[in-house]
């Protein structure tokens, strides 16, 4: 009741003060200058968007997208107007009939009503804080007549939808509109503003994000309002009062991409400096979103079943709960919970109570879930009576758990990693790009900074040189046991020798015996060459016969550059990830250059020499190591060579369609085994596929060919014009030296050096 007086006696204060003290308050206080709001320059965030307009970030302390008076909804603006100033456009900066409704109001018993106008909350917003004191209404209701002598009713009600803080670091209507539902303001129903119109009053009260209750009353509150004030009829408001509402929860992110995001954020701030988190800046990349958003599906699922093949490693963390289940036993949960991170896959809970046969648990979220049949077959040790206190699961244990259709299973947070990039094979253009499993916990990029072993996925590179040195695909290679003169003896991945094979065959089945003694046939030099023709780093490869079986190091993006050259036709291109950077009025800052033109003097590789290296690439995922493409795709034209180092340490894909070129990578960060019996075929070419499967929907099939000039076929397979005749190498023995044959007839220059991405 006191509190009820108060509010009554400062409301009445302020309609005295209108009448009678403004004229001396004037003359005494000097009122500041309203460039601010005549010359509003908002902070906006750095923005980052994919190229189809999905945003992928936000960079700055606040989130805010400025929209033009002309751009807001009349929707949203009625609304607001009808629940915060009905009279807006009537008065003259403060509202005497409006104070003397709320102090009628207020002695009445009725329900509070603000007595502060827009005009005055705008004059609070930038001038003033938000202290209650006597001096600071009287400077308000100043300020307020100052700003409506000098702004149209328009331009004040621009700068209050657009500043005004409605939580959740949201500053403006357009950037809550994102927040709490995920869409544009134009696209929101009548609910839906209504929610956001109930915020501006305490945006931390009746946060739908944190209590949806109490937001839901608040919304109720204005659509009330909306209708006495006929923005809306009765049809409309029992549509609207019964609308389900879809609140974005905090841990859901519109897309994910936020390596790609730290890597435009750099890229802008190394341009233009801190200011581009405040001045609105807009980095347009060259991302797809559907793509993106399949590759980090792909990724997370590929790492989670490897990660789910090993051993439960025990709960995160163990706190001592109340006895019973009680609200208390709900508090202290949450309480323990928060200082750890949900995650939207892999949910954050606490174990209420376990037995052999049920667990249940209460996620960060509040919500309590139940575990019972399939989902407790992974745990089953842990729940036994004799179980070791390290993975006990048992009342207190934090732990993560995932849904699976309607039921929900454990699972645990993994200690691999994995990285995923795709590219335009001609323009360059970065379609998609996840540079680890998660980025909150691991800022590392492992697309662009990890330089791993790439173990049999360099071999095509090997076989392409080899060719120019007149070993074509039906030549007969020696798949016998080799030992080098300083005792290094590599072994084949199966453990078998084969005797001789074809040069195709061994691709194929990417025998690695078979590549020592092709690159002893080419010569380490040569060989070191030819691979810079793709954009590979030559003083990253060994320079010994290890080369041949991928002992160098490269990146996943510097891979999926060198895979590009097979599938544009042999011309190096640049990864560009930055298409486009503007400023807030749109002018453009920065735009990257156009493809280069594919033109014969600007090849890398002869086109023979790729159309014969695709077509060994073929048969890798036709009948070869990477089989499983062609039949989980359905299409006979993808292409790609599957990559695992020693002790599966690193496991690759690299493979290309004539659309689209993409490698996929998993391994430890500290280098170990992903386990015995493991390999890019099984680990990396999941991820693949499934990308592909997105990448390629309703692309139409393209057959190989037709044949370049200068290769023929000849006994049913590629072979170069000049040696049809002969002169070729036919074969290579187990125990024969290398014999270096004469290079073929047309070999293009040297390729430019490798560029930086953008």
């Amino acid at each position: 009741m006191l509190y009820r007086i108060f509010c009554a006696l400062k409301i009445a204060l302020a309609l005295l003060l209108s009448a009678a003290a403004i004229p001396a308050a004037a003359a005494a206080w000097e009122m500041p200058p309203l460039d601010r709001v005549i010359n509003y320059r908002p902070h906006q965030s750095l923005q980052i968007f994919t190229a189809d307009g999905v945003e992928i970030a936000q960079f700055g302390l606040e989130r805010r997208q400025f929209l033009p008076i002309a751009q807001m909804p009349k929707l949203l603006q009625d609304a607001v107007i009808a629940v915060e100033d009905a009279r807006f456009r009537e008065h003259g900066g403060i509202d005497p009939k409006g104070m003397a409704r709320a102090l009628l109001t207020m002695l009445s018993g009725g329900r509070r009503q603000g007595a502060s106008t827009i005009t005055q909350q705008v004059a609070r917003t930038f001038f003033l804080s938000n202290r209650q004191t006597a001096e600071r209404k009287i400077k308000e209701m100043l300020i307020a007549l100052k700003i409506e002598q000098q702004l149209s009713k328009d331009r004040i009600l621009e700068l209050y939808l657009n500043e005004i803080y409605l939580g959740q670091h949201a500053y403006g209507f357009a950037a809550a509109a994102q927040v709490y539902f995920g869409k544009p303001l134009d696209k929101l129903s009548i609910a839906e503003v209504a929610m956001l119109a109930g915020l501006p009053q305490n945006p931390l009260y009746a946060n739908p994000v944190t209590n949806l209750k109490r937001a839901i009353q608040r919304q109720h509150i204005v659509l009330t309002r909306m209708r006495a004030t006929g923005v809306i009829d009765e049809r409309q408001l029992a549509a609207a009062r019964a609308e389900p509402l879809n609140i974005r929860s905090p841990l859901q992110v519109p897309l994910h991409a936020e390596y790609v995001a730290e890597m435009a954020r750099r890229a802008v701030v190394e341009r233009f400096g801190t200011e581009a988190y405040s001045s609105g800046i807009r980095v347009q990349t060259s991302l797809r979103a559907q793509d993106q958003q399949t590759a980090w599906n792909a990724l997370r699922h590929a790492v989670l079943e490897h990660d789910r093949k090993g051993l439960w490693r025990g709960p995160e963390d163990r706190e001592t709960l109340p006895a019973g289940d009680g609200p208390e036993v709900e508090r202290a949960a949450a309480q323990v919970l928060k200082d750890h991170r949900d995650d939207e896959l892999l949910r954050l809970g606490m174990v209420l109570r376990s037995t052999p046969m049920e667990v249940t648990l209460q996620l960060a979220s509040g919500q309590r879930v139940a575990i019972t049949g399939n989902g407790l077959k992974w745990v089953k040790a842990a729940l036994a009576p004799n179980a070791k206190a390290a993975v006990a699961l048992r009342r207190g244990a934090v732990v993560r758990v995932m849904q699976q259709g309607k039921a929900w299973v454990f699972t645990q947070w993994p200690q691999a990693q994995g990285a995923f990039v795709a590219l335009d094979p001609v323009s360059g253009r970065v379609r998609a790009l996840v540079g680890g499993f998660d980025f909150t916990r691991q800022q590392f990029n492992h697309v662009t900074q990890a330089w791993r072993q790439p173990g049999s996925s360099i071999k095509p590179f090997l076989y392409s040189a080899a060719l120019e040195h007149g070993v074509m695909p039906a030549s007969v290679i020696d798949d016998a046991p080799f030992t080098a003169a300083n005792g290094w003896s590599p072994q084949n991945s199966d453990g078998r020798y084969d005797g001789p094979i074809t040069m195709r065959e061994a691709l194929t089945r990417s025998k690695n015996l078979v590549s020592v003694r092709l690159l002893q046939q080419v010569g380490i030099g040569p060989e070191r060459d030819w691979i810079e023709r793709f954009g590979l780093d030559a003083a990253r490869q060994p320079d010994n016969l290890t080369l041949a079986l991928g002992a160098g190091s490269t990146t996943p993006l510097q891979l999926a550059q060198a895979y590009a050259v097979f599938a544009n036709g042999g011309w190096r291109v640049n990864p560009v990830l930055v298409e486009r950077i503007t400023d807030a009025q749109g002018k453009v800052l920065f735009e990257a250059p156009p493809a280069a033109p594919l033109t014969e003097e600007t090849r890398a590789l002869p086109a023979r020499n790729v159309f014969v290296t695709t077509s060994l690439l073929h048969d890798v995922t036709r009948i070869g190591t990477a089989e499983r493409a062609q039949r989980e795709l359905k299409r006979g034209d993808v292409y790609g060579k599957t990559g695992t180092t020693n002790d599966a340490v690193d496991a690759w894909f690299a493979g290309f369609h004539p659309s689209v070129v993409a490698v996929a990578w998993m391994g430890y960060d500290d280098p170990r085994s992903l386990g015995d019996r493991e390999s890019g075929g099984g680990l990396a070419l999941p991820i693949w596929i499934a990308y592909m499967a997105r990448a390629l929907d309703g692309v139409p099939e393209l057959p190989l060919g037709p044949a370049p000039a200068g290769v023929e076929q000849i006994d049913g397979d590629w072979r170069y014009a000049e040696w049809a005749n002969g002169g070729w190498v036919s074969r290579i023995s187990a125990d024969a030296p290398a014999t270096l044959a004469p290079l073929a007839a047309s070999q293009p220059a040297s390729a430019p050096a490798a560029a930086e991405p953008h």
